[in-house]
């Protein structure tokens, strides 16, 4: 497959790790290549191979974070038939793939520790051993690796193994973001734009106004050049007018005066708090109180019906199960109900014989 993307530039930071790149492809010794997303370590991988003694052998690459870490070992050592679930025939890995060329790890500091113990007896002793099998392979692989961490800090935390980091160090390409290659970003942005209006056929590239081209200089460009190769290629596409310098960009695609708005947490959680309904007001049960009371016999026949009504209540008047919560027999709750007059207070519904 033809690449889209090339390694431009000419800012001294960027032509210094080219240099170094170009120094270390023929010999054969892994290689780290360090940056932040959109640096380019990929192309930078590439260079390494095709200037190396192995050119004309496979270059294998397999990016460590898009594989979960149960398939990531399967992935780069292979297996045989039956070996796990799901595994009903043999399968080479990575390592085997790329016997005689390069192996490219790119997100390397994804990898889990089991197969980092698997990765530095590939490296040191050139053998790997299929899952599920009992004899080695030996395997030709020259590894190169990307990652956008810092490694010897991950070793310090104990998330990555120091003796993996040593084989692997032999030379560190540290490619500069691109707001440290100032004068690169003109040189680019033109190299995308002519890119983008041929593939869209225009008879020419009018180039950009004073103005963008001091937005392109100014922008920090956390993405680095993968977000400037999108950023220019939009304010292509966008512009109508082939024969006029494109005077409109926009950095950020999802700009919007409609874009939906992100509540904050207060909003969130008070979307999250559950509304209980009030509590019933409770039953009273003494019709007099207890202070004032100036007849003894009248207070307790109005405690004991207060009683008997809110337990009818409570089981919709089925006189069964009120008899039962009041631990009384049917026929006591029915002569106390009746010596209370309860029997005419009963809903239409549920009458003296509702049980």
């Amino acid at each position: 497959m033809e690449r889209t993307t090339q390694l431009v530039g000419q800012s001294s930071s960027f032509l210094d790790a080219m240099e170094r790149a170009s120094r270390a492809a023929p010999l054969d010794r892994p290689v780290l290549v360090i940056g932040e997303r959109g640096t380019g370590k990929e192309l930078v991988a590439e260079r390494l191979h095709h200037l190396s003694s192995r050119w004309d052998g496979p270059l294998v690459i397999m990016n460590c974070a898009a594989l979960p870490e149960t398939l990531i070992e399967a992935e780069l050592f292979g297996h045989e038939a039956g070996a796990f679930t799901g595994a009903t025939k043999a399968r080479t890995g990575r390592f085997e793939e790329a016997d005689g060329g390069t192996l490219f790890l790119d997100e390397l500091a994804t990898l889990s520790a089991a197969a980092q113990d698997r990765l530095l007896r590939a490296v040191e002793y050139g053998e790997v051993t299929r899952i599920g099998a009992n004899k080695s392979v030996r395997v030709d692989v020259r590894i190169v690796a990307a990652t956008n961490e810092h490694l010897p800090k991950l070793v310090e935390e104990d998330r990555f193994r120091a003796d993996l980091l040593d084989r692997l160090c032999f030379e560190v390409i540290t490619l500069p973001p691109l707001r440290h290659r100032s004068s690169d970003i003109p040189i680019l942005a033109d190299h995308f734009a002519r890119r983008m209006a041929l593939e869209l056929e225009w008879p020419s590239f009018p180039g950009f106004s004073s103005g963008v081209a001091g937005k392109l200089l100014a922008y920090d460009w956390p993405g680095n050049v993968r977000e400037l190769r999108n950023v220019v290629e939009r304010a292509v596409y966008r512009w109508e007018d082939h024969e006029r310098p494109i005077d409109s960009i926009q950095f950020d695609p999802f700009e919007s005066p409609w874009r939906p708005l992100a509540p904050n947490r207060q909003q969130l959680a008070e979307e999250h708090i559950t509304i209980l309904p009030p509590p019933p007001e409770p039953v009273r049960l003494s019709a007099y109180d207890p202070s004032g009371c100036a007849d003894f016999r009248l207070a307790v026949a109005e405690y004991e019906k207060a009683i008997l009504a809110a337990a009818l209540e409570k089981c919709r008047w089925n006189q069964r199960a009120a008899a039962s919560a009041l631990q009384l027999s049917y026929d006591q709750l029915r002569h106390a109900m009746k010596r209370h007059q309860l029997m005419t207070e009963a809903p239409p519904s549920s009458g003296p014989a509702a049980s």
